[in-house]
C-alpha cells in the first residue's frame, strides 16, 4: 500500500512542513532520524514526500505527548525497520510507567491522608547530656515518636529518604521538621507495604513542593498531567496504527 501511495501522489518538504506547523528542516532532521521513512528522490536531487511520510510524521507528532520525544523517535524508527515488536515494547514500557505514576500518586495521597502530628512514647529520652540545636530533635526521640528502632531511621537514610544534619557539639544527628515529616511520610508508606525504593520518589516529590500543605494542593494538576499524558497515549496509539496499516 505504500508503494501505491508513493506512485499516486508526491510532496514536497515544504508540503509536508507547512501541514504540521514545521520548518522544512525540522522535516529533514526527521528523516535523517530515521522518523521518516527515506524521501525519495527527483533526477534533480530533491526530496519528495508522499502522504505515507503524511501519516509518519502525524504518528511521530501524536506520540510525543504521551511517551516524549525521546521514546516517540524510538518508536518510529523500530517501525520504520520493520522491528514493530520493538515499537510494541517500547509503547508497554510507557503505559507501565504511567501507571507506576499513578501509584506513586496514590501513595502520596494516602500518606497525606494518614500524616497526623505524632507524640513521644513514654520512657523516651534524648542522648545523655545533649541537648539539640534549636528546631531539631535527635534520633533517639524520633525513632520514639514513630513507634521504630534508631537502626531504622539510620537505614533510611542510607537510602536517601532523610537527611539529617549533624549537631556542632555532639556530632549527632539531627532532625529538623522537615526531616521529621519525611520520616513520618516513610513510616506511613513502609507500613503500607512499601519498599524503600517505593518510598524515595514519594519523598522527592513532597520536598520538590516545599512540603505536604503545597504538595496536597497540587494533587489536582498532579492527576490532571496524569491524565491528559493517558489521553495522549490513546491518540498516538490511533495515529501509529493508521501509520502501520498504511505501510501494511
Amino acid at each position: 500500500m505504500g508503494r501505491n501511495l508513493q506512485s499516486r501522489e508526491r510532496l514536497r518538504p515544504v508540503d509536508l512542513a507547512r501541514g504540521h506547523g514545521l520548518s522544512t528542516q525540522a522535516v529533514r532532521n526527521y528523516e535523517e532520524a530515521g522518523i521518516l521513512p527515506a524521501a525519495g528522490r527527483t533526477p534533480h536531487g530533491y526530496r519528495t514526500y508522499t502522504p505515507l511520510h503524511a501519516g509518519a510524521l502525524r504518528a511521530f507528532l501524536a506520540l510525543v505527548p504521551g511517551h516524549g520525544h525521546r521514546t516517540a523517535a524510538s518508536i518510529m524508527r523500530a517501525v520504520n525497520r520493520g522491528a514493530v515488536d520493538e515499537a510494541f515494547r517500547l509503547i508497554d514500557e510507557s503505559h507501565a510507567q504511567l501507571l507506576d505514576d499513578r501509584r506513586t500518586l496514590q501513595a502520596v495521597e494516602r500518606a497525606l491522608r494518614d500524616l497526623e502530628p505524632g507524640t513521644t512514647q513514654p520512657g523516651t529520652a534524648p542522648e545523655p547530656g545533649a541537648t539539640p540545636e534549636p528546631g531539631g530533635t535527635f534520633i533517639g526521640p524520633l525513632a520514639g515518636k514513630l513507634g521504630i528502632r534508631p537502626a531504622t531511621l539510620r537505614t533510611w537514610e542510607r537510602a536517601g529518604l532523610l537527611h539529617p544534619r549533624r549537631d556542632r557539639l555532639t556530632g549527632y544527628r539531627v532532625y529538623d521538621e522537615a526531616d521529621v515529616r519525611d520520616a513520618r511520610l516513610a513510616h506511613q508508606l513502609r507500613r503500607g507495604g512499601y519498599l524503600l525504593e517505593q518510598i524515595a520518589p514519594v519523598i522527592a516529590q513532597v520536598r520538590a513542593a516545599g512540603g505536604p500543605g503545597p504538595l496536597e494542593a497540587a494533587l489536582g494538576d498532579w492527576h490532571g498531567r496524569l491524565s491528559a499524558r493517558g489521553r495522549a497515549m490513546l491518540t498516538g496509539a490511533a495515529e501509529l496504527e493508521a501509520y502501520l496499516r498504511a505501510r501494511a
